[in-house]
């Protein structure tokens, strides 16, 4: 027999990628899951492939040193039947010189670029030749991978969607902002690669690194590390918190995670400035669902960060109502992690499922600023000595605050209320804009008999939070919704729950802050010294809030942090109530004109009103939408925007996907910062 002769090839990466999930990461690669066939075609000259004649094997190698034991490197004959532990090639159909073969690999392989060569051998005589790469994901769609996911809409959500919401603001005020996650958009896939390969255990021993591609806990504990650059490890994102961003972006500008990733692999791995809790949660979320792993970003509000572990947080006030920075320990107004979805077969039975990752450098965990993948189902049970650092989360979500107003003469008095964490924890809704809440998942009832045995369990002390009926009590009150550039009034609200005439001092204090929980000035107060209130009588004092007072000093968190402190003179007994209040950036406006449609001219016209008392200057839109948009767009408005007036302009864009997607808009200005805005725009598919 003349020699088998392999002229052309083709991987048919479009039908690939298309009976994949992966068609959106482009044509001129193939990309597929593990566990699922795919079919390259070979074309040989000369004469037909003969069963039994010649011989066709394949090999594939993935990372810098493959070897068989460590599972990077595979040699496989093709062969009738596919092959349910590794590795396998099936003839699918021979057509003249052309020949369909279905390569799969085990549901268990490990992740990354792989090279493929084909090996044809007729009697002794054998050649071989590199055919091309190829990426290999994980596979929510496969039963036996470690990732499988059963609901279609939220394989859909949790690895397909390019787009979502993430929960800010604060826990009586929650709102969402759009983040352009991006995994499919062009180089993505590749940036998230370097990632692994630049992460500190890849560079200590890259066999071994390569051989733990196969276990998404592996991944999920390197991509959570890689995301913050604390460990000198060329992480992505430079955390800061201090509202000075001069010298990069502030942490509220960014409006997706392909710009950061981008601009990462462009300076080299230098580490992009800046970042915060759910900017390096959705960078994680990006990285997550391009590798295949179903995730989402998670929000939770009043977060403690308990830094001694015995799940109390003391807050220490003066007599007006300010903070005494004497504790490490902070209450954040909320805090962003992300959960992935993944089996646990190094954990006992009972843990698989959303497991909490939390990139935002906090505590070192085994010597890195990681955190997770902690099984969402072990915070709820209070099993604390799992993997990995289920503590650190269980007090996040369960740690009490206790305020001690400190005397002149230094003494302190604990206040009657105490406040609770982890409240109303968010995220997005599968398929829909709306918020989800899933405190459930996390803890039991408040109060409730399980919720009990659980801190016993994890041996800690749950005190009684039950709010004495006696007493007096004390709330802050908004009327409406705060806006910026206009005055609000806050309201104490007291309630005299006894038969007994008592007689008080109020103390009320707003000031700015930020989302972390560190306050800036004073921005209104209000000191009372004789409230009177007879039997079972309430009270309403009000406290108007002034923009001229804190428009100066509103950091881009928009946040004033309202403090009352009520004594009662007789007993000295204190009552602390505190809240956050929201201060809502005018809407921006998102017309779309024209009929959407695949490779059609659209025009988006933005506008926002200037709603301050004085013109904004340096006024910028960023537009950027998955699918929709080339990239981001940026103008820059050469006028300044006089108050009550419009800044508006019109952007055409040619939507170059079918589908649903987001249009997603932050604004900038020297006065106004970080407004974001979004449409949900319908492409219908170019017609054939």
């Amino acid at each position: 027999f003349a020699d088998l002769v392999l002229e052309t090839w083709d991987l048919q990466c479009e039908r690939n990628g298309r009976e994949h999930r992966t068609a959106e990461m482009g044509c001129q690669q193939l990309v597929v899951r593990r566990g699922q066939p795919f079919t390259i075609t070979l074309h040989f000259s000369g004469r037909e492939y003969e069963e039994g004649v010649d011989k066709l094997a394949f090999n594939v190698e993935t990372g810098p040193c493959p070897i068989e034991t460590s599972g990077t490197r595979s040699h496989f004959a093709v062969t009738d039947f596919p092959d349910e532990s590794g590795w396998s090639a099936v003839v699918q159909q021979q057509d003249g010189g052309s020949l369909s073969i279905s390569l799969c690999s085990p549901p268990s392989a490990r992740v990354g670029r792989y090279s493929l060569t084909l090996e044809t051998s007729t009697g002794y005589q054998g050649t071989s030749c590199h055919i091309g790469d190829f990426v290999l994901l994980f596979n929510a769609w496969h039963p036996e991978d470690t990732v499988f996911l059963r609901d279609e809409d939220e394989r859909c959500e949790y690895v397909l969607s390019q787009e979502g919401l993430i929960y800010q603001g604060a826990r009586d005020y929650i709102t969402s902002t759009p983040w352009n996650f991006g995994q499919f958009e062009d180089d993505i896939l590749s940036i998230c690669l370097k990632l692994l390969d630049t992460n500190p255990k890849f560079l200590r021993d890259q066999n071994r690194d390569c051989s733990r591609r196969n276990d998404p806990v592996y991944i999920g504990r390197v991509v959570s590390a890689m995301v913050n650059c604390n460990d000198e490890d060329r992480g992505v994102l430079a955390g800061r918190w201090d509202n000075h961003y001069e010298d990069g972006m502030s942490p509220m500008a960014w409006i997706g995670s392909v710009d950061i990733l981008k601009r990462w692999k462009k300076f080299g791995c230098q580490p992009v400035k800046y970042g915060q809790c759910w900017v390096f949660a959705a960078v994680a979320c990006t990285v997550m669902r391009c590798l295949g792993i179903p995730s989402r970003v998670v929000t939770n509000y009043n977060s403690a960060h308990d830094t001694n572990g015995n799940l109390v947080i003391d807050r220490f006030l003066n007599e007006m109502g300010e903070e005494d920075r004497r504790s490490k320990d902070m209450i954040w107004n909320f805090h962003c992690w992300v959960e992935s979805w993944m089996a646990r077969p190094d954990l006992a039975p009972g843990y698989d499922g959303w497991q909490a990752l939390d990139p935002t450098p906090q505590e070192k965990s085994e010597g890195v600023f990681c955190c997770g993948p902690a099984p969402v189902k072990a915070i709820k049970e209070g099993d604390l000595q799992l993997k990995y650092d289920i503590p650190f989360v269980f007090a996040e979500v369960n740690a009490d605050v206790v305020y001690w107003v400190v005397q002149r003469d230094g003494s302190q008095k604990k206040s009657t209320h105490s406040s609770v964490v982890g409240k109303n924890i968010s995220t997005k809704s599968v398929g829909r804009d709306s918020r989800e809440d899933i405190t459930h998942t996390y803890k039991y009832p408040e109060g409730s008999e399980k919720e009990r045995e659980v801190f016993a369990k994890a041996e800690l002390e749950k005190r009684s939070l039950r709010e004495e009926d006696e007493g007096l009590h004390l709330k802050i009150k908004l009327s409406e919704g705060a806006n910026n550039g206009c005055d609000f009034d806050v309201f104490a609200v007291i309630n005299n729950a006894t038969d007994a005439e008592r007689v008080c001092r109020l103390m009320l204090c707003a000031r700015t802050a930020s989302y972390n929980g560190t306050v800036g000035p004073q921005c209104g107060m209000k000191d009372l010294l004789n409230v009177t209130l007879a039997p079972w009588e309430e009270k309403s004092v009000p406290l108007r809030v002034l923009y001229e007072k804190y428009g100066e000093s509103l950091t881009q968190d928009n946040l004033i942090k309202v403090v009352a402190l009520l004594t009662e003179y007789q007993t000295g007994d204190v009552v602390v109530a505190i809240r956050d209040v929201y201060i809502q950036n005018p809407e921006i406006k998102i017309r779309i004109l024209g009929e959407p449609m695949q490779k059609r001219k659209l025009v988006a016209e933005i506008s926002l009103v200037n709603p301050l008392a004085a013109p904004l200057n340096n006024c910028v839109f960023v537009v950027e939408g998955a699918g929709l948009t080339n990239g981001q767009q940026i103008k820059e408005l050469e006028e300044p925007v006089e108050p009550q007036a419009e800044a508006k302009f019109r952007l055409d864009f040619v939507p170059h996907q079918a589908g649903l997607h987001k249009l997603m808009v932050d604004f900038e200005s020297d006065k106004l910062t970080g407004v974001k805005g979004y449409r949900n725009v319908i492409i219908a598919p170019q017609p054939k």
